[in-house]
């Protein structure tokens, strides 16, 4: 057939009948990974962000852990098994500050940042309540590119690692409260459940959140009576249905509140707020009022306790009484439990880790993982959260616009 003579007609050639080349995705580009765990030294931290079997999958997914002697003992994982796993076991934070990526629970101190190398990757919690300007100024200095755990959403927009620690804190601190009832921590020698014909203990927890949540579904398995007190309506609807029971629930009255903790073997606080010190809806005199031998555990202790009568405590002096009830008001209570919190935590850094060693590494992953870029608090040195810019008095700038371009 004759070609078309027309100019402004495209020609039709045989050459178009030949096979044509398929535009095919070209394969990510795989990137070793170059992980140190230091062992933590905040003290009391007792938990470790990788157990054996996270590294071992690591290794054999081709990444590199340095782990320092000693980091997981307080978890009860030994330098025996990190070393089976694959890890390499070193002998000084020196030689583990000499990775790429830097993986932590707590924030590191300023004798750590100092041992900071230009440039590396930081994942740890910020806990911007307990930093200041100098720690964030000595760490932009260092370029890094940090990421506070605490800010990672996830698909659904919850925040993972804040939810397993609250799991764990809510169920943990009801198996405190009954161990502080009994005589052998010269308590009123009461068990949380009763028995037949024995009234249970009465538990008020205040906070509808996942330690409210939590902290109530173990009290109801052990057969205590639970009021739950929130200023949240849908929290309030929301532990019902997720406890698939009714249960005794209010908006914080002082007057109610006050008329429970007349009769309550252990008031739970569990309040948290976004900013700031947790309120007090507890007053020393309100406290004066609850019955000797009563037990509070002041979860939100660590934002100041929802308790006007708490003060910090420890795991090595953990109580104190006053108007003869007993405080506990540990902040880290995870780190009670710190082999089931480990699991936890490692089990959300691993697949993040997996993640960014299949993108090309952790810048890669960050640009396509929205939920993890979240946590960046820093980019390379530049402040990248509003709040700890604010906070720090310090210059703020987009994460998107940095990471676009590539600065």
């Amino acid at each position: 057939m004759a070609e078309s003579k027309n100019p402004g007609m495209s020609s039709f050639t045989s050459s178009m009948l030949l096979p044509q080349e398929q535009m095919l995705e070209v394969k990510k580009q795989r990137r070793q990974l170059f992980i140190g765990i230091p062992k933590e030294i905040s003290f009391q931290e007792n938990r470790i962000p990788l157990v054996p079997d996270a590294v071992m999958q690591l290794v054999n997914n081709g990444h590199e852990i340095l782990i320092e002697a000693g980091a997981g003992v307080a978890s009860n994982f030994q330098d025996a098994d990190y070393s089976e796993a694959g890890a390499q076991i070193c002998y000084s934070p020196e030689e583990v500050y000499k990775a790429d990526i830097i993986l932590k629970v707590a924030p590191p101190s300023d004798a750590e940042v100092e041992l900071i190398q230009t440039r590396q990757t930081l994942i740890s919690i910020l806990q911007m309540s307990t930093q200041n300007e100098p720690f964030i100024r000595k760490l932009s200095s260092k370029k890094v590119t940090a990421i506070g755990y605490e800010f990672i959403h996830d698909e659904t927009g919850a925040y993972p690692i804040i939810q397993a620690m609250s799991e764990i804190v809510g169920s943990a601190s009801i198996l405190i409260a009954g161990e502080y009832l009994s005589n052998a921590f010269n308590g009123k020698g009461e068990l949380l459940g009763g028995v037949a014909g024995v009234p249970p203990a009465q538990v008020v927890i205040i906070g509808a959140g996942t330690v409210g949540e939590f902290a109530a579904r173990a009290a109801l398995g052990l057969g205590a009576d639970v009021k739950v007190f929130d200023n949240s309506i849908a929290r309030l609807r929301r532990i019902q249905s997720r406890l698939g029971q009714r249960i005794f629930t209010s908006i914080i009255s002082p007057n109610l509140l006050l008329k429970e903790l007349r009769t309550a073997d252990v008031a739970l606080g569990a309040l948290r707020s976004s900013e700031g010190r947790t309120p007090v809806v507890v007053t020393d005199e309100m406290v004066g009022e609850m019955r000797t031998g009563s037990v509070i555990i002041d979860v939100s202790i660590d934002q100041g306790g929802c308790f006007e009568t708490s003060e910090v405590t420890n795991h090595s002096q953990p109580v104190f009484k006053k108007h003869g009830v007993v405080h506990y008001c540990v902040p880290n209570i995870a780190s009670r439990v710190s082999r089931t919190a480990s699991m936890a935590l490692s089990n959300i850094f691993t697949p993040i880790l997996i993640r960014a060693g299949e993108e090309g590494g952790v810048e890669e992953m960050l640009w396509k993982d929205k939920s993890v870029r979240k946590g960046v608090f820093m980019y390379r040195g530049s402040i990248t959260n509003r709040f700890v810019a604010e906070t720090c008095k310090l210059p703020y700038k987009d994460l998107e616009l940095l990471m676009a371009a590539r600065i």
